[in-house]
């Protein structure tokens, strides 16, 4: 990563900067606020520019009282116990961050056409039944409409709006926004400078994910090779995706000479338009010193696991600024590219390509979830306790419901993360599954019920509960 060592300090009186979380769906929702999120933002189907995010099922009639009783979960409110059974298996609790109030931002940030315009309108009725503070906009069109159906709630303005200067800020200011997100290709003195002209004008910045190879986001490329276009949130990532290059020189027709920077089992190839990922979990107090207010991390598109690690990483690091962070770690263990700090420090990272595709140490298993109703092979509702009675035995611990999204072999070691601690390693012997049936499972597949049990010399006095994280070393390739 770029070294700011030799950079002078940016002063700022010391404030508190809002960790804002990426929310792919209603169950990462509930894992970005468990791990430490003071905001998430989620994006609604047709007017988010993450439309391949699962985002939220508009078409469950029950979806905004789930989010609502998510918020409410968090916010110190009774979520309502009816509509806790509902959201099974997606867990509420936290062992250590007490009730706390949380907030909830819709993106609506695609460049609205005609069409768009009059879809958003016909969905203002729906869109008020769930509890958003705000919304995320880029299009001037969409925000009229919006504010005139809200009046009350918070206006950000998208990094897609490509706001680079304070006059521009204090002109979306006076338009009635309370927040905007600048265009990424911003230093920090340059926020800082926007800050100081307009500081009653609140200023997120993207901390940690995904960079765009194209300017502010508005690519094309996609358009051309896929047909699906990137600024109205169909982006196919085509940047991404592995080329072959050729130099020809003129007096050499024919003579084709290939340039590659890695290879495949496909051959040689090249990665010249990706980007490396963000990573500034080093320099939170030169973002805060910058007049940063929120810190944003990207990734609606990647898995329930990136959000909790990556959320409690940066949530610690602004918890304790200046301190070792022991979960730093994490962040090089989920896939990602090679890190860099992308503008904040000059554009010399910016200027290089990703050299891999991916890298990570570890694989996403599954995670401990709130039970489901389960039934038993005779279609009955399983006897849990019955089950559960027949494991019951001296060393080990209660039996959890595991939600597996990929298959282990109990032949091999896992790791558990707690949301509060670090991962622990057990070896083969030191865990076990059983299915509903009361079989132990040596291949713990995906798409079925298991419970997992743990040694108690292992559990380090704690009981396998809901938000707990289960992985395996090596890659998803």
């Amino acid at each position: 990563m770029a070294s700011v060592l030799d950079k002078p300090a940016l002063a700022r009186d010391n404030a508190s900067m809002e960790l804002l979380s990426p929310a792919g769906s209603i169950e990462k929702l509930a894992y970005a606020y468990r791990y430490g999120a003071d905001a998430a933002y989620i994006g609604l189907p047709l007017f988010s520019l993450r439309a391949q995010a699962e985002n939220i099922d508009d078409g469950d009639d029950l979806a905004p009282e789930k989010i609502r009783a998510i918020k409410n979960a968090y916010n110190g409110a009774s979520a309502g116990s009816a509509i806790v059974a509902r959201l099974s298996p997606v867990s509420l609790s936290h062992p250590l961050i007490p009730p706390q109030p949380k907030k909830l931002y819709c993106a609506a940030n695609i460049f609205f056409h005609n069409d768009d315009l009059a879809a958003l309108e016909a969905a203002l009725p729906r869109i008020a039944e769930y509890p958003f503070d705000g919304f995320l906009v880029s299009d001037l069109g969409a925000y009229e409409l919006l504010r005139s159906r809200f009046p009350d709630r918070e206006y950000h303005l998208s990094t897609q709006a490509n706001c680079t200067n304070w006059r521009m800020a204090r002109i979306y200011r006076d338009m009635g926004f309370s927040r905007i997100v600048p265009a990424r290709e911003l230093s920090l003195n340059e926020i800082k400078a926007i800050k100081d002209k307009v500081p009653e004008l609140e200023v997120e910045a993207f901390a940690h994910g995904a960079m765009c190879m194209a300017y502010s986001g508005r690519c094309f490329i996609s358009s051309w090779m896929a047909g699906r276009s990137a600024n109205m949130g169909d982006c196919t990532h085509s940047c991404r995706w592995h080329y072959k290059l050729y130099l020809e020189e003129e007096k050499r027709p024919g003579q084709m000479i290939p340039v590659e920077s890695n290879s495949t089992t496909h051959g040689g190839y090249s990665l010249f338009m990706s980007s490396r990922d963000l990573c500034m979990i080093d320099y939170l107090r030169e973002l805060e010193n910058a007049g940063v207010d929120s810190i944003k991390l990207e990734g609606r598109m990647k898995s329930l696991y990136y959000v909790a690690l990556v959320t409690r990483a940066y949530r610690y690091g602004l918890d304790h600024l200046g301190e070792p962070n022991p979960f730093r770690e994490d962040l090089f263990a989920i896939s990602h590219r090679e890190y860099d700090t992308g503008f904040f420090f000059g554009r010399e990272g910016m200027n290089l390509s990703a050299v891999t595709s991916y890298r990570q140490t570890h694989r996403f298993a599954g995670s401990l979830e709130t039970m489901p109703p389960l039934l038993s092979e005779a279609g009955t509702p399983l006897d849990t306790a019955a089950l559960f009675a027949r494991f019951d035995e001296p060393g080990w611990t209660v039996p959890a419901y595991a939600d597996m999204k990929n298959t282990i072999s109990v032949a091999e070691a896992i790791e558990v993360i707690p949301p509060e601690a670090k991962a622990s390693r057990l070896e083969p012997g030191e865990y076990r599954f059983f299915d509903a049936e009361g079989v132990v499972g040596e291949k713990i597949r995906h798409g079925k019920a298991w419970f997992l049990q743990l040694r108690k010399e292992k559990a380090a006095g704690r009981e396998p509960g809901p938000g707990w994280l289960l992985r395996v070393e090596g890659s998803d390739s």
